[in-house]
């Protein structure tokens, strides 16, 4: 059947009051963007090694320590790069010998990938599952980090976190589950993200929260005069860190939007607030798929499926891409699957900003798309 895209469109009642669903860059809240414009003149445009600059840097880490609730001994480290940035910064400055990487998805593998070519470690095991699913970790007294993502953004797989050992360092990316999923300090010591997911900023920045036991790493593999490029030389970022600012000029706008959210999060009751808006969009969203007949949840094992991306199987009989489009046509955007993953599926976002209505109207706006177009 030959469908003119330009002539479906949604009745006024099926379009959400804000239609970005993008599994990152995410929605922006316009009160974010309100306060940015009012600082404009004492903050953009101005030195970043100067107070404005490094006060708002200063209410980030304490905003994200309250956040999370961190134990007093560990520590926030800043840097320019993103998570994609961090991964390399970890084979050089936190990876001393061997590691244990779980792939699962795109940006598990590309992490280990990493590891796996340098050749100054010495022994990188990686354990892989299919798209869907996730492994567990397999300790070894030999390992002295194990790396695996929170949440793989590609497949809208989320794994716990958790130790399964207490010898080694664990490193868990965050990039899209942080601040959109419980979790305590004691079980990780490096809970790495960027802003551009739950924390509804722009991306090049990475955060990493730390554990004393990981600091002592970074310190340690620094005395062992490993050439490592400054740009990914943690120890250089947690120097600047500790000053409230970053080694290289940072985006301002990011940290400043970062902060506003954060900030957000903290006086509506934190990260249980936080998370819990993510969780009852993702709920609604799986419990829609299961009800109707031509949907189904991607993610098997409900202990698996994530609480901020939510990846949707369509019938083969209908496709995803055309509703993705006729959506989109309509001012609701970004919910395509993963380009790599090559499913006939949607991929949506529950990140804390993203309201339960407006997920609730989506579903709505699928259902009536989906019969149109039958």
């Amino acid at each position: 059947m030959s469908i003119d895209l330009e002539q479906i469109k949604l009745p006024s009642d099926l379009i959400p009051k804000d239609g970005r669903f993008g599994a990152g860059p995410s929605k922006v809240r316009d009160e974010q963007l309100v306060a940015l414009a009012r600082q404009n003149r004492h903050f953009l445009g101005t030195s970043h090694r100067q107070k404005p600059v490094k006060n708002e840097v200063a209410k980030l880490r304490a905003g994200l320590s309250e956040f999370f609730n961190l134990p007093a001994d560990y520590e926030i480290i800043l840097g320019n790069g993103g998570s994609t940035l961090f991964w390399d910064a970890a084979v050089f400055s936190i990876i001393e010998e061997n590691a244990q990487f779980l792939s699962f998805g795109e940006f598990g593998s590309k992490f280990a990938a990493s590891a796996k070519a340098a050749p100054h470690l010495k022994n990188i095991e990686i354990i892989k599952s299919e798209p869907g699913s996730a492994p567990d970790f397999l300790p070894h007294a030999q390992f002295d980090v194990y790396a695996t993502p929170h949440n793989e953004t590609s497949t809208g797989v989320m794994k716990p976190v958790k130790r399964v050992s207490q010898q080694g360092l664990f490193l868990f990316d965050a990039t899209s589950a942080a601040g959109g999923a419980l979790v305590e300090a004691k079980d990780f010591d490096c809970y790495y993200f960027a802003p551009q997911k739950s924390f509804g900023s722009e991306g090049g920045l990475f955060i990493a929260l730390v554990s004393p036991q990981l600091v002592a790493q970074i310190e340690k593999i620094k005395s062992q005069n490993r050439f490592i490029p400054p740009i990914l030389d943690l120890s250089i970022a947690l120097e600047n860190s500790r000053l409230d600012q970053t080694y290289n000029t940072p985006s301002l706008s990011t940290i400043f939007l970062m902060s506003e959210q954060v900030e957000w999060f903290n006086k509506n009751g934190g990260l249980s607030w936080a998370a819990g808006r993510s969780k009852a969009s993702s709920e609604h969203l799986y419990q829609w798929a299961e009800k109707q007949e031509y949907l189904t949840p991607f993610v098997q094992d409900k202990n698996l499926r994530s609480s901020v991306i939510a990846t949707i199987d369509f019938d083969e009989s209908i496709n995803a891409d055309l509703i993705a489009k006729i959506l989109r046509n309509n001012g609701i955007v970004d919910v395509e699957p993963y380009r790599k993953l090559g499913r006939n599926q949607l991929r949506i976002a529950t990140f804390p900003a993203i309201e339960l209505s407006d997920v609730q109207t989506l579903t709505a706006a699928i259902d009536w798309v989906v019969a149109k177009t039958k």
